[in-house]
């Protein structure tokens, strides 16, 4: 099996509603964390916050670890790692244009995002929300210093 790809998520929470894209892939609109893969020479942390910064305009602060996911698709066989992190948003850029592919960010509740399940562009949308309801965090230490090349080789883990 290939090396999954390595990504980011944020999972970020406001008077009970989450902050998530609305953004086209492959001709379809679908609903997600701000999340994205992480580039060459970045950490964990510095990928998080640039993909939060280019998809919503909001600046993210992670906080905790929510979570180390390992997911594939069914169809096309593609596995991505995720590392979801929690955190905090602010110093929004109104004016600023979002990421390619980004349709628009909306603050969604838990019962919407279930409600709107199909739309969601992995179960790991709705699982990274529910993990984090349940209070499970991590500190960063354990990931902060990670860059693309050790965070392929982190083990998955178990939540």
């Amino acid at each position: 099996m290939p090396n999954p790809e390595i990504t980011v998520a944020a999972v970020t929470e406001t008077d009970g509603r989450f902050l998530v894209v609305e953004e086209r892939i492959n001709r379809r609109l679908v609903i997600n964390q701000p999340a994205g893969h992480v580039e060459a020479g970045e950490t964990l942390l510095e990928a998080i916050a640039r993909e939060v910064r280019e998809e919503t305009a909001w600046l993210f602060t992670a906080s905790e670890l929510v979570g180390v996911y390992l997911w594939r698709h069914p169809d096309t066989g593609r596995t991505t790692k995720r590392f979801a992190f929690t955190g905090s948003v602010s110093d929004h850029r109104g004016g600023q244009q979002l990421d390619e592919g980004v349709v628009a960010t909306h603050w969604l509740s838990h019962a919407e995002l279930k409600g709107r399940e199909p739309e969601l562009r992995s179960p790991l949308v709705l699982r990274c929300v529910e993990d984090y309801l349940a209070g499970r965090r991590q500190p960063l230490a354990a990931v902060a210093a990670l860059d693309l090349g050790s965070a392929l080789a982190v083990a998955e883990v178990a939540l």
